[in-house]
């Protein structure tokens, strides 16, 4: 996981601070080095499981990145990095949805293929995961959109982001993966299955990315 955060801190680092993609990478930069450190204080039910879950978890968003044919749920973000009229609320949470709507559930059959566990075993870490993707999600909003007051309330971004919901990406995501596992056996439907859920993400993106 650190070498993951090392990663990111770059490359947040090495673009400018408007860009789109660097300001994702500061948010995830925070839950991975949160996530390592309820690891290492003994928070999870199964550690390594959890670091695996993790590590591989950020590799695909880092994968995405240096990509020259990302996943379709990235490219909304890649090609607007540096698009003006977009606040950096709505890069931060384009990237939320692309990580968690598509990465999640894919991290999650990873993991249990990596550590010969089923994804039950891994239900009461992803959960632990959740709560800390949830605790940093508010910290985002209120860092980077403070407010609402009731003069901002009926604004376009306001309406735009409240329209997304983090809790019900992360039940999207498990119920996906449990799809996505229960097809491992099926390459031709899994690598179907696969791209609707990118394809279906993607357009959440798009949405979450509208100049406003």
């Amino acid at each position: 996981m650190e070498d993951a955060a090392r990663r990111m801190r770059r490359l947040a680092r090495e673009q400018g601070h408007g860009d789109g993609v660097a300001v994702f990478a500061r948010v995830y930069t925070s839950v991975t080095e949160e996530i390592a450190r309820r690891v290492a204080a003994g928070d999870f039910a199964d550690p390594a499981a959890a670091g695996t879950l993790a590590t591989l978890f950020a590799g695909r968003f880092l994968d995405a990145v240096a990509s020259p044919h990302p996943p379709a749920c990235w490219r909304p973000l890649l090609r607007s990095r540096d698009r003006t009229g977009l606040h950096p609320l709505q890069f931060a949470l384009a990237g939320v949805n692309a990580h968690i709507g598509h990465d999640l559930p894919l991290a999650v059959v990873d993991a249990c293929r990596a550590t010969g566990r089923e994804p039950a075993a891994l239900e009461g870490d992803f959960d632990r995961v959740g709560r800390v993707l949830a605790a940093i999600e508010v910290r985002v909003r209120e860092e980077l959109m403070p407010g609402p007051d009731p003069l901002e309330a009926c604004e376009p971004l306001t309406h735009l982001i409240g329209t997304w919901s983090l809790s019900r990406a992360r039940d999207a995501a498990w119920a996906s993966a449990l799809l996505l596992w229960s097809l491992r056996r099926r390459p031709r439907a899994y690598r179907e299955c696969e791209r609707r859920l990118d394809a279906a993400v993607a357009l959440v993106g798009r949405l979450l990315l509208t100049p406003v």
